[in-house]
């Protein structure tokens, strides 16, 4: 059994913006929360790393490093979505699941590709490994074993999730687990 711990950036300081993949600080100031995180990680045999800013301070303000820093667990791409308030960002009512992770913004990419590079990273993951990633990342992982459902799961800032591969065979352990 391998077991992958992923763990979203602490919150990103984007004046209320959309981040995706512009690279941007993450807000490291509440110590008492990275202190009882570190806890609750515990001890793993290896640590990979979206190579995005605001995770790798999210490393470092827990006193880790990473062993390496993949360029796909980079957060989805949303294109002209970049940038934008989220008030501004358009509302795509109420779309089917399957739908909405094949929908791409003007430039960007759908949350179908995005999982597309993160799942083949956590798949041939063989030892128990922490990952300092994104909501997506967090929702990628979580498609391993709901599917498109994953959608539907709100990641918090500095929250961690944790699955278990049995073979080819996923489960999951927690979800969005932030300090109390």
């Amino acid at each position: 059994m391998v077991k992958v711990l992923i763990l979203r950036h602490a919150p990103s300081l984007t004046g209320g913006t959309l981040a995706g993949r512009r690279d941007v600080d993450a807000d490291c100031t509440a110590a008492r929360d990275f202190s009882w995180m570190r806890g609750r990680i515990g001890a793993v045999q290896r640590i990979v790393a979206s190579p995005a800013r605001r995770c790798l301070q999210t490393l470092q303000a827990l006193g880790l490093d990473a062993d390496d820093t993949r360029p796909a667990l980079w957060e989805q791409d949303h294109g002209a979505w970049e940038g934008l308030a989220y008030a501004d960002l358009p509302d795509l009512g109420a779309m089917p699941a399957a739908d909405l992770a094949l929908h791409r913004p003007d430039g960007g990419e759908s949350f179908e590709d995005m999982a597309g590079r993160v799942r083949p990273e956590l798949q041939a993951m063989t030892r128990d490994t922490l990952v300092v990633g994104h909501a997506g990342t967090v929702r990628a992982g979580l498609s391993l074993v709901v599917g498109h459902a994953a959608l539907s799961f709100h990641v918090a800032p500095l929250s961690l999730t944790v699955l278990h591969r049995h073979g080819d065979a996923w489960s999951v352990e927690s979800v969005n687990v932030t300090a109390p």
